[in-house]
């Protein structure tokens, strides 16, 4: 063992010169080998092995944290980068430069959708040789990339031209082919838990990626999401500063009058902050203008002040709205009250025949602050809607419970419920999307047919809202049901992406009106899947004789039961199929061998059961007047069924 030859204390300090070195794993090996050579004991080479294995565990932890030294230097690095420069360019080409580095890839770039052309561009690329790739453009949601801008995750792959994941392109894989490139992978750039963008790192053969290697991807990832987020900040402050430089300059050429607009702008918030109501904020206009100010609603109903004559306002309101200021009609001035493209109402000036710049922007301000206070009132009303239910459930469920209050509660809502209304009444046409389906797609499709809904309505006081198995629509009376069904079924296909059926009442004014009317158009709804018309828009009226039996006063089980009665029994009893033998009759228009057909017997099974009709109800089954009432009942049976 104190052999100096032969003991293991030279090989001990040759593998400490090798750690102290960096050398490769290879020469660890080779001091055991030498050992050998000289013809160690065997305890010596075992001691030796050991320590060889030893140092190997302490190189391989060294090398880890070498490595990890040097990802934290370029995460610092990059940090730095962020810091010192207000490139974004510069920024992001070092980020994807150390991206490739790092991993040990042959390429590594960086894409960012684009919003304008709804697809994803190449932003940065790093090793790339490849035009074709280099200028590569990505509908959203295909590739790899848009596996992970879906799912927000990472994800790797060893060889993307036989990995079935995600959905390949021929122009996707034509770049990749360009390029070369078999082993990809792609992190998320996240803010906020949106996805901005996709990190990608690849080589040119097949590669296996590890945990390390996607976490240090994520990090330069997280880095250029705040480049980005950095740089639309500054983007942001520029423009901010541009604008304020615009301002500054119309400050400084009408300092008078904006400081008067200034002062009022104080005393108009200072009134909405301190919960006041639209009288008061007229109030403090018409001090402010020296005039006369009325503040209407939508309807053209007074919310403070009075105005003498409302001839031609309507008109006027119209133009302010289409002008986006304030208009001159005859003696008053007019400015619509607006919230976005919602028209909340009108506020009306007197005694003021001319108005200067700043007064007439003053005024026009006050109209945006009355928006806000009407917009507050009715987000105050809505959440109370919401609160004690939604207003149209409790009109459909129970409208003689406190009519009343549910006028009130729609008044607020802006709308009259004491004004003559439509009742649509919708569902998705499709067999597997109509209302009552099974599943998960029902509620789905019934739930984009209410968004729709929304948009169609957008811009009226109606309201829409999913009730039971459909969607109801409650419309101001625009007219005839026949029309706006038609149209309503029409729009909401479009909206929606799927056909729509649409059942309308009559008009109706008051909480029972309108909850009977919704009872006609749901029957109507009915009444045209059974006729086969799903995907049209009719009312009761419009459906002839069989509209007249679903509306309110008739018997309809009666009329089914007097009619077809004999043929009900008789198949209760018996357990025959007369009634499906005259449907499919009648369904075939008379012919004998189509119906035998349809109900898979033979045509002599037709002709005897046909007989046995004829014996219950009588020879006249047949002639027009009483086929008509035979094939009325059978479809209002079947309605009845459904």
């Amino acid at each position: 063992m104190n052999d100096p030859q032969t003991g293991a204390a030279p090989a001990l300090r040759q593998l400490l010169d090798l750690l102290g070195s960096g050398a490769a794993t290879e020469d660890f090996a080779e001091v055991l080998a030498d050992a050998r050579r000289r013809g160690a004991p065997a305890a010596v080479l075992q001691e030796i092995d050991d320590a060889t294995w030893q140092a190997l565990r302490v190189h391989r932890t060294l090398r880890q944290h070498r490595r990890r030294e040097a990802e934290l230097t370029a995460l610092f690095d990059t940090a730095g980068d962020l810091a010192a420069s207000r490139d974004l360019d510069t920024v992001l080409q070092a980020i994807v430069r150390r991206a490739r580095l790092l991993l040990g890839t042959d390429t590594a770039y960086l894409t960012l959708p684009d919003e304008a052309a709804g697809d994803t561009y190449m932003r940065v690329t790093d090793g790339s040789v490849s035009v074709l790739f280099q200028t590569l453009r990505l509908s959203l949601g295909d590739g790899l990339g848009g596996l992970v801008a879906q799912t927000a995750r990472p994800y790797a792959t060893p060889d993307y031209r036989t990995d079935d994941r995600f959905h390949h392109t021929g122009t996707i894989d034509a770049g990749v082919l360009d390029e070369g490139l078999v082993a990809i992978i792609g992190v998320p750039l996240l803010l906020g838990g949106q996805v901005i963008g996709v990190l990608f790192a690849a080589d040119r053969s097949p590669r296996a990626f590890s945990p390390d290697e996607v976490a240090l991807l994520c990090s330069l990832a997280a880095h250029a999401a705040i480049a980005l987020d950095t740089a639309k900040s500054l983007a942001d402050t520029r423009a901010a500063l541009a604008e304020l430089g615009a301002a500054n300059e119309l400050v400084r050429a009408h300092s008078a009058a904006v400081q008067r607009a200034e002062q009022a702008h104080d005393r108009l918030t200072d009134l909405v902050l301190r919960g006041a109501e639209v009288p008061d904020v007229a109030a403090a206009v018409a001090a402010l203008l020296d005039g006369e100010i009325a503040v209407l609603d939508a309807e053209g109903e007074p919310l403070a002040g009075r105005v003498a004559s409302a001839a031609g306002l309507a008109e006027a309101v119209a133009a302010s709205r289409a002008e986006g200021r304030s208009v001159r009609h005859g003696g008053l001035w007019v400015c619509a009250v607006l919230a976005g493209q919602d028209a909340l109402g009108a506020m009306v000036l007197r005694g003021r025949p001319g108005l200067d710049d700043a007064d007439r922007r003053l005024f026009e301000r006050a109209g945006v602050v009355t928006a806000l206070l009407l917009l507050l009132r009715r987000s105050v009303a809505e959440t109370e809607n919401r609160v004690r239910g939604e207003l149209l459930t409790d009109l459909l469920t129970a409208p003689d419970r406190d009519p009343a209050g549910l006028t009130a509660r729609g008044r607020r809502l802006g709308v009259d419920l004491g004004r003559p209304h439509l009742v649509l009444v919708a569902e998705p046409a499709e067999p597997a999307r109509a209302a009552g389906a099974a599943g998960s797609a029902a509620t789905t499709d019934r739930g984009r047919l209410a968004g729709a809904a929304g948009r169609y309505l957008f811009g009226s006081r109606g309201i829409a809202a999913e009730h039971g198995e459909t969607v109801v629509l409650l419309v101001p009376d625009g007219g005839d049901p026949e029309e706006t069904a038609r149209q309503a079924a029409e729009r909401l296909a479009r909206l929606a992406g799927f056909p729509v059926t649409v059942g309308a009442g009559r008009p109706a004014a008051g909480p029972p009106a309108i909850a009977a009317s919704y009872a006609e158009g749901l029957r109507c709804l009915r009444a045209l899947r059974v006729l086969g018309r799903a995907g049209e828009g009719a009312s009761a009226r419009a459906l002839g004789f069989l509209g007249v039996l679903l509306g309110d006063g008739h018997d309809v089980d009666g009329f089914v039961g007097a009619t077809l009665g004999p043929l009900l029994d008789y198949d209760a009893r018996r357990g025959t199929e007369l009634v499906r033998t005259l449907r499919a009759y009648f369904d075939c228009g008379g012919s004998l061998t189509r119906a035998k057909d349809e109900l898979h017997v033979h045509v002599n099974t037709v002709v005897q059961r046909l007989d046995r009709v004829e014996a219950l109800l009588g020879r006249d089954w047949n002639v027009p007047e009483r086929s008509l009432e035979l094939q009325l009942a059978l479809r209002l049976q079947l309605l009845a069924e459904a």
